[in-house]
């Protein structure tokens, strides 16, 4: 949209005044200079995202925030309250600097995994998100990124089984994207692996969702955006370590060709897996993309995705579940998720959660059969996953309950949510 005059935007302030008796309890007011929104103590934050919520929902698209209670974490929170799937907002930043570059770089990264995670199904395919992600990166690190994209048969050449047959029944092939960051020599250790989820449509496949289940499911490639756009918000934030990423990428539609229940995998590691819920396709993606990581050597890998409903029941959609095996990188993931006005919780995840999708026919089933996957899924999905990854490595699963909402709520517009990004982006950093 064309830029503005400051004198054309609504001026938001912040003030911990009550309002006057004639607002009642209203948090936010109006006067002649703009709005201000009334901080009551406690969750000032989030406090502050909802107010931006009403306002946007209000009709009020450009705003500048003014006064001297506006920092970085205040004005980035009001920023997510206030944005949509649909473009034609404008926030102009307040503070030094310094604090408004920040702003605007954590703005850039957060518009490119928004719009990617709301762009419809029919347009970004497998490959294509693949390419976007990949260009994307490029652009921002230059001759420091190098990729290859494996799409296809090319899969089961290299034995990524589970991307390949979750993404056999679609006519636009799967792929996998390696993409390596490297602003070190050649030869430099990888410090970090990043793993996505990308499943661009999820149709369940043959245990299909409900159509009211499946009206979201464009957004199941938002671990794939979540990664992607954390790298490239500490690419732009001066990264220098070596950082690889992998994003596995299909569409789970149903064909002559899709996979069927009862179906085994045999995986790179000898993993055995049955096949007892189609609709059980992350982990059986994901289980490709950790053991790349694992194979770079990396001591530290983080993976994304929108795996479980569960974990949606058990944090609700405020907050990112997470799990790992080591109590440390619980701890660190909650520092630096409170760093940045972001919530994680950390959910159970023992030796014993690897064998709680048994079964008679291979090593594990992908899921129970039962609806859900029965009590304790998320926790059985991470055990799942657990398989897949190096024992010398530390690792971080980060199931993404807060990253989509099917309608606009209190605090987020309907659409993308962006909450995971500026985490794993600190993580990152270290």
């Amino acid at each position: 949209m064309s830029e503005l005059k400051v004198t054309e935007l609504m001026k938001v302030q912040l003030t911990k005044e009550a309002p006057a008796a004639h607002w009642g309890k209203a948090d936010v007011t109006y006067t002649t200079d703009g709005a201000q929104i009334h901080l009551a103590g406690g969750d000032e934050l989030r406090q502050i995202q909802m107010a931006a919520r009403k306002l946007r929902s209000q009709g009020i698209s450009c705003v500048v925030l003014a006064g001297q209670l506006w920092d970085l974490n205040s004005q980035w929170v009001f920023a997510q309250g206030f944005a949509t799937a649909k473009t034609g907002y404008q926030i102009h930043w307040c503070g030094d600097e310094a604090v408004q570059a920040e702003l605007q770089r954590r703005l850039d990264v957060a518009t490119f995994a928004r719009q990617l995670i709301n762009d419809t199904p029919e347009n970004l395919s497998p490959v294509k998100l693949a390419q976007q992600a990949a260009k994307w990166l490029a652009e921002i690190g230059g001759d420091k990124v190098s990729y290859r994209i494996i799409e296809g048969e090319a899969l089961l050449e290299e034995q990524w089984i589970g991307i390949h047959a979750v993404g056999r029944g679609s006519e636009r092939p799967p792929a996998m994207l390696e993409l390596d960051f490297n602003p070190l020599a050649a030869d430099a250790p990888v410090s970090v692996a990043l793993v996505g989820k990308g499943i661009t449509f999820d149709s369940g496949g043959y245990s299909i969702k409900a159509s009211e289940g499946m009206l979201g499911m464009k957004c199941d490639m938002g671990g794939a955006a979540t990664v992607t756009a954390a790298l490239g918000l500490a690419i732009k934030s001066g990264l220098n370590k070596r950082v690889k990423l992998f994003l596995c990428c299909a569409e789970n539609l149903i064909s002559g060709r899709a996979y069927k229940l009862g179906d085994i995998l045999t995986y790179k590691n000898g993993v055995t897996v049955e096949v007892v819920n189609t609709d059980a396709e992350g982990r059986l993606v994901l289980a490709d993309g950790l053991q790349a990581a694992s194979a770079t050597g990396a001591p530290f890998i983080i993976d994304a995705a929108t795996l479980t409903g569960a974990a949606v029941m058990a944090v609700g959609s405020n907050y990112n579940a997470i799990f790992s095996p080591q109590t440390d990188v619980l701890q660190l993931a909650q520092q630096k998720a409170t760093s940045v006005a972001e919530r994680v919780w950390p959910l159970p995840l023992d030796p014993w959660h690897k064998e709680m999708c048994p079964s008679a026919y291979a090593d594990t089933a992908n899921s129970r059969a039962m609806k859900g996957g029965g009590a304790g899924g998320a926790s059985n999905a991470a055990g799942f996953l657990w398989r897949f990854v190096s024992p010398e490595a530390k690792w971080l699963h980060v199931d993404l309950a807060g990253a989509f909402e099917d309608s606009a709520s209190a605090m987020w517009g309907a659409g993308a949510t962006t909450h995971g990004v500026l985490t794993i982006s600190e993580l990152i950093k270290g």
